[in-house]
């Protein structure tokens, strides 16, 4: 079978997590921060740990088949890759920040202004979307501190908590782009069978993440209630118990909905309530 490599970012808020999806997946490797390169023993991989505005080219031009990447990135280096699979975390948003004393208060007020930033390709897109012209000043970091420099009147960056802006006396004014980590490939490559084998087990982990095994007592009488609250995969499983009129049903719960599934269990008569996590779902 053939031997893919992945690309996944070295070091950054990105490679810790990439790194535990990979070995969730059963993937055997050493995570070499001094390496570019890792092998895995247990499945035809190798993995490359590279800078993370790196990885898209790497996977258009063919050098690494697979990477694992922020949406923002790849809409920055403006690369031809398939998305393969949305991987939920890494999740952050691009925005425009102007300082607290600013006098903008609409999108029509940055016309003429300067805006800092290390998205100028993005923000040249939603300047151009919304009419608007701006001198993009292009800066490689540090961009929250460009307005109390008098380089520039805003800013466009990566905001996860908002706590650097706050810090730097400035505040969100405009969504210009919602990114997370992506799995991505060559466009042409997704029938590859190591590629299928690879997304399978990543979506049975994405899967497990957002669910909870639940094992519930209840009266028989009041199962019907309680199956009608827990779909499962297919439908729960319902097992008897010693005592007379009653039964053990066993189920999964999507996390958005735990708790609200638990109350209306609870209310139902459900007792003795077990939530387990779940490992890995394959459908």
């Amino acid at each position: 079978m053939q031997t893919l490599k992945i690309a996944i970012q070295k070091s950054g808020r990105l490679n810790e997590k990439s790194v535990a999806l990979l070995k969730n997946c059963g993937l055997s490797f050493e995570n070499y921060k001094s390496s570019l390169i890792s092998p895995v023993s247990n499945f035809p991989l190798e993995i490359l740990f590279l800078r993370d505005d790196d990885i898209p080219e790497y996977v258009q031009d063919g050098i690494a088949d697979l990477g694992i990447v922020g949406e923002n990135v790849i809409n920055e280096t403006e690369v031809d890759v398939a998305y393969l699979q949305r991987l939920g975390f890494g999740k952050c948003s691009l925005k425009i920040a102007i300082p607290n004393d600013s006098n903008i208060q609409s999108l029509g007020d940055l016309d003429g202004k300067a805006i800092a930033t290390s998205y100028p390709v993005i923000l040249k897109k939603f300047l151009k979307e919304n009419k608007l012209k701006a001198d993009i000043r292009t800066i490689s970091g540090s961009v929250e501190i460009s307005p109390g420099l008098g380089m520039s009147d805003a800013i466009c960056d990566l905001v996860s908590t908002g706590g650097t802006l706050k810090s730097n006396g400035l505040r969100a004014f405009a969504d210009v782009l919602s990114s997370e980590a992506v799995l991505i490939g060559r466009k042409g490559d997704e029938n590859n069978p190591v590629i299928e084998e690879l997304i399978q087990r990543v979506q049975s982990v994405l899967r497990a993440r957002d669910t909870k095994y639940v094992v519930l007592n209840i009266e028989r009488k009041n199962l019907e209630t309680a199956v009608s609250l827990l779909p499962g995969i297919k439908s729960p499983t319902v097992v008897p118990l010693a005592e007379e009129g009653w039964v053990a049903v066993h189920t999964v719960i999507p996390e958005q909905d735990f708790w609200e599934k638990i109350s209306g269990l609870k209310a139902a008569g459900a007792e003795g309530i077990v939530v387990m996590p779940i490992e890995k779902i394959i459908l």
